[in-house]
């Protein structure tokens, strides 16, 4: 797909979806529900001078929050492979298997951003040189894009093999084409910025309108970048 028509069709999925963007809503509520409740209870725990209530309250929230975190992960994992498919509908909730792939794709994203920092640290031991440093900066930018290639290839197939396998992802950057993935990144970041910067105006002006638009902005803006990246790989 031509990147005009990508970011048309990601601009309205998430209108088109709504069923969608209230689970997600939904989710989201609950690990702030989650986060807050540990903020309290650790914070109460600490006043009372009482550590068995700060620490318990703080692994259970931990728990609680992961658990929530790696079914969104999972959920807009699904999002992806949607428009990899170039599936008009929207993902349902289906807890066990998104958190699952959520764990899945924290995994991936450890591995593809270590490396890079570890070869550059290796690199500056030796050569201490400032040659090290733009290694490691071009590094980081090609894992980096890796990684993007790697979130579609779990998503698509929820395979954590398939998404390390390091070569093929880098590999997928030039099957996409580099000149393509670059140009996608900055729309997207303009797109973005754009809406984020109209909602701040508002926020200025009506905190309370302004508050919950950006709520509401920061679920299009899952969607809408979810969906084009899935669109974006959906020719490899």
């Amino acid at each position: 797909m031509e990147l005009g028509e990508i970011i048309s069709d990601a601009l309205t999925y998430p209108l088109n979806n709504i069923k969608a963007l209230v689970i997600y809503v939904i989710l989201g509520i609950i690990l702030g529900i989650a986060v807050g409740g540990t903020a309290i209870g650790v914070a109460t725990g600490v006043a009372l001078k009482n550590p068995f209530t700060a620490i318990g309250s703080g692994i259970i929230g931990l728990i609680i929050a992961l658990i929530i975190g790696f079914v969104i992960s999972g959920y807009q994992l699904d999002i992806v492979k949607f428009g990899i498919n170039r599936d008009a509908g929207s993902p349902g909730i289906d807890i066990v298997r998104q958190f699952i792939n959520g764990v899945k794709l924290f995994v991936v994203q450890i591995v593809y951003y270590i490396i890079p920092i570890i070869i550059g640290a290796i690199l500056a031991l030796i050569f201490q040189h400032w040659l090290s440093g733009l290694i490691t900066i071009i590094l980081c930018i090609v894992f980096a894009l890796a990684a993007f290639m790697a979130q579609c290839r779990l998503a698509k197939t929820e395979d954590l093999g398939n998404a390390l396998a390091i070569g093929e992802a880098i590999g997928d950057i030039s099957r996409v084409g580099i000149v393509k993935v670059l140009l996608f990144i900055i729309l997207i970041f303009v797109i973005a910025f754009i809406l984020a910067l109209i909602v701040g105006f508002i926020y200025q002006w009506n905190g309370t309108v302004g508050g919950i638009l950006m709520g509401i902005l920061g679920v299009y803006l899952t969607f809408f970048v979810g969906r084009a990246t899935g669109l974006l790989y959906s020719d490899v």
